[in-house]
C-alpha cells in the first residue's frame, strides 16, 4: 500500500509463526569492541518462565487468509505464494535516570481487539503503541498517553482515512490540554505513536522522540527528530515570528514540536512558531522487518539508531526477549552518562528471533598488478 493510502484489509487472528530467510549483513557505524559485553549469539525460544515483560508477549497474526485463491491443482513451491504475516509483541523499560523527577509515558497494545474488548469480526485488528516525553510536569504526558488511542479510534475519519484521524487525535489532544482546568496548560510533551493494522504502519511524531526499524540488522529512521535547529523546522518558525536562542525556541523549549506548552502558542487554529502537528510516515511491513526501537530523547542523545539496532538484534537472537533488550538499551545509555530521563519500547514482528546473517564468500580471486603494487609501496611509504 502506498503513502497516504487509507483502506485496510479485514483481519482475523492466526496462530502460525512464520520464517525468515538470511540477507547480508549491515556495515556497523560503531566499534565492534563495544559489544564485548554481549552474550554470545545463538539462536533461542520464546523464553516461557522468564522475568515478566511489561505490555509483551501477547500475539496477533493479523492477516486475513480466508479471501485468498487456492491455486487449481496439487499445491507446489511454484504455486503458493508467501505472504507475511506479522506478530506484534513488545517489551519495555522506563527508567528515572539522573534527574529528580520523572516526566515520561508510554504505552503497549499488542493486540487491538483484545484491549478494545471489540468482537472477532471488527476490523480493529493490529497494534499500538507509543512514548511521551514530558517538560514543564507530567500532567500533558500523562493526559496523552489515557486519551490519544481512544481519539484516534474515535475520529469519523477511522479506519478509512487512518492518517486524517491521527493528526486530528494530536490535534485533539493539543486543545484538551489547553481546555482541562484540572490541568497544568504550561505543561506540554512531545509524542511518537506506531499504529499498525494488517501490515500496514503509520508512525506519526511530534517532537524529538524516535522511531528506528531494524530490517536484517540494518537501522532505518522512521521519524524525524523537531529540534528547533533543524533546517525545515528553522526555516517554519522564523517564518512565524520565532527566534532560536543557543538550540532553544524562543529561548524556552528545546523542541520545534509538542503539544500542550499553551504558555507559548497563540489562540486556538493560529499558526505558531511550537507547532502540534505530527509528521506521518507509513510504511508496509515485509518479512525483513524484524523489529522497531521506539524511544525517547534520553536515549538517542547518546546513542546512534545504528547502535540500538544492532545490540537489539544480538540480544534478540541470544534469549528472543523484546523487555530484555530495551532493559539492555537503557543500561547502556545510563553507562554513556544520559542525563535524561529514559523510555524505550522495542515491538518484534515474529514469534522467532532474527536469523543469523551469513555473508557469501567470493568466487572470485582478486589480485593486483606490478604497477599497482609499486603505487602502493609508495602511499605507504610517504604515510
Amino acid at each position: 500500500m502506498g503513502p497516504g493510502t487509507d483502506v485496510w484489509p479485514q483481519c482475523t487472528s492466526l496462530d502460525n509463526p512464520h520464517s525468515r530467510e538470511c540477507m547480508p549483513a549491515m556495515i556497523e557505524d560503531e566499534d565492534p569492541e563495544d559489544f564485548d559485553h554481549l552474550s554470545e549469539t545463538k539462536f533461542a525460544k520464546p523464553p516461557r518462565n522468564g522475568p515478566p515483560v511489561r505490555h509483551s508477549l501477547s500475539e496477533a497474526l493479523l492477516v486475513d487468509t480466508s479471501n485468498l485463491k487456492s491455486p487449481k491443482g496439487p499445491l507446489s513451491p511454484q504455486n503458493v505464494s508467501c505472504v507475511f504475516l506479522p506478530v506484534f509483541r513488545s517489551g519495555s523499560c522506563s527508567e528515572i535516570g539522573p534527574k529528580p523527577y520523572m516526566e515520561d509515558e508510554f504505552i503497549c497494545v499488542d493486540d487491538l481487539q483484545q484491549h478494545l474488548h471489540a468482537k472477532p469480526d471488527h476490523p480493529l485488528s493490529g497494534a499500538f503503541y507509543g512514548v511521551f516525553d514530558g517538560h514543564g510536569g507530567v500532567d500533558a504526558a500523562s493526559f496523552t498517553k489515557r486519551n490519544i488511542l481512544e481519539f484516534i479510534i474515535k475520529d469519523s475519519n477511522f479506519p478509512n482515512g487512518v492518517q486524517k484521524a491521527v493528526k486530528n487525535a494530536f490535534a485533539k489532544i493539543d486543545h484538551e490540554l489547553a481546555d482541562h482546568s484540572s490541568l497544568d496548560n504550561s505543561s506540554g510533551t512531545t509524542a511518537l505513536t506506531v499504529l499498525i493494522l494488517g501490515r500496514n504502519m503509520i508512525i506519526a511524531n511530534a517532537g524529538d522522540c524516535r522511531a528506528v526499524l531494524g530490517k536484517r540488522g540494518r537501522a532505518i529512521e522512521l521519524s524525524v527528530d523537531h529540534k528547533p535547529s533543524c533546517t525545515s523546522e528553522k526555516m517554519r518558525i522564523e517564518k512565524l515570528g520565532g527566534v532560536i536562542y543557543d538550540g532553544y525556541l524562543n529561548g524556552q523549549l528545546s523542541v520545534a514540536r509538542a503539544l500542550g506548552d499553551w504558555h507559548m502558542k497563540g489562540p486556538k487554529g493560529s499558526d505558531c512558531p511550537l507547532s502540534s502537528e505530527p509528521e506521518l510516515k507509513e510504511v508496509t511491513l515485509t518479512e525483513e522487518d524484524e523489529f522497531v526501537i521506539i524511544g525517547c530523547d534520553g536515549l538517542w542523545d547518546v546513542m546512534s539508531s545504528q547502535y540500538a539496532v544492532t545490540i537489539v538484534r544480538k540480544e534478540l537472537m541470544v534469549h528472543n526477549d523484546p523487555g530484555k533488550c530495551s532493559r539492555e538499551l537503557v543500561s547502556e545509555a545510563l553507562k554513556r552518562n544520559s542525563c535524561d530521563n529514559l523510555t524505550v519500547v522495542i515491538i518484534c514482528f515474529s514469534l522467532e528471533p532474527p536469523p543469523k546473517i551469513e555473508i557469501p564468500r567470493s568466487r572470485n580471486r582478486r589480485t593486483i598488478s606490478v604497477e599497482g603494487l609499486d603505487v602502493l609501496k609508495g602511499v605507504l611509504h610517504h604515510v
